[in-house]
């Protein structure tokens, strides 16, 4: 049963940082080609780092230079830092050149093979406590936490699934009619797709309202050649809210996403069959 088609397709070649609308992409079990193949790191300890711990890298922004391939998804990227300077990714000041606009001392390294089980340890120093949740997802003490259980066991041990710089899942998918129903609530706030960070933001069949992508959760969607298994929905965290560009800090947005979903939108995905996906593509709900 076809239920929307691909509206935008997007890849982000550094964690975190702002990424690249594209029109096509294979996709495999590592998510779209190139996505995320780049990430800043703390060598004393803290591992994989995001926006989550540093709010400016969401100032950053990150191109490909050279198309990724399966042989090398790493592929040269381009960093235009918050006041217009441009370094490539295999530039060895890069680092330090991004640390200075920080604050902080971090590396800027490719993923690195799932066995090299040290680089995506966790700090065993690292709290994931009541707090320390409230604060990740900004959530206020009357809000509900992500229920975490439902997640892979491993991030609780890596900061992502090993062989990729991802939170829990490859693919994060999104339905226009989902943002727009935040928006409707939250109206004095913009609320933008980039704040969100999706692969797929999806149109949904005769522009159809509401949170498609909920009632998706658990089964299978054909999307090109790719088809994927979708999985849970995204709790969404503190990134949301961040200012960056043309975009204020707004608290007030995750108010609204809670009111309006509980505090999750869009869903996370799994691929079960590799393929290439296309803007436009139909895309067909296997499992009705």
């Amino acid at each position: 049963m076809k239920v929307g088609t691909i509206k935008s397709i997007y890849r982000y070649p550094v964690k975190s940082m702002g990424g690249e609308e594209i029109d096509q992409s294979f996709v495999d079990q590592t998510g779209v080609l190139g996505d995320r193949v780049w990430t800043m790191y703390d060598q004393s300890g803290g591992g994989i780092s995001g926006a989550k711990q540093y709010a400016g890298l969401m100032q950053f922004d990150a191109k490909f230079t050279a198309d990724p391939t399966l042989e090398h998804r790493a592929a040269r990227a381009e960093i235009t830092l918050p006041d217009g300077t441009v370094v490539a990714t295999d530039d060895p000041s890069a680092g330090q050149q991004i640390s200075a606009v920080l604050g902080v001392d971090l590396a800027l390294l490719p993923v690195m093979p799932a066995d090299q089980l040290d680089y995506y340890r966790r700090d065993p120093n690292a709290e994931f406590g009541e707090d320390d949740l409230r604060a990740m997802f900004a959530r206020t003490p009357d809000e509900p936490l992500p229920d975490m259980s439902v997640f892979p066991a491993e991030i609780m041990e890596f900061s992502s699934p090993l062989g990729t710089h991802f939170d829990a899942f490859p693919l994060m998918m999104m339905t226009q009619s989902g943002l727009d129903g935040v928006q409707a609530r939250a109206t004095d706030s913009q609320v933008d797709v980039r704040r969100f960070r999706p692969n797929f933001l999806i149109e949904t069949l005769d522009g159809r309202p509401g949170h498609a992508e909920a009632d998706w959760a658990g089964k299978r969607l054909q999307m090109g050649d790719l088809v994927v298994q979708l999985g849970v929905t995204c709790p969404r965290c503190i990134m949301t809210t961040h200012g960056f560009k043309d975009l204020p800090k707004d608290p007030k947005i995750m108010r609204s996403v809670v009111q309006e979903t509980g505090g999750d939108l869009g869903v996370y995905a799994s691929v079960v069959q590799p393929g290439i996906v296309k803007t436009g593509d139909d895309i067909v709900l296997i499992d009705g």
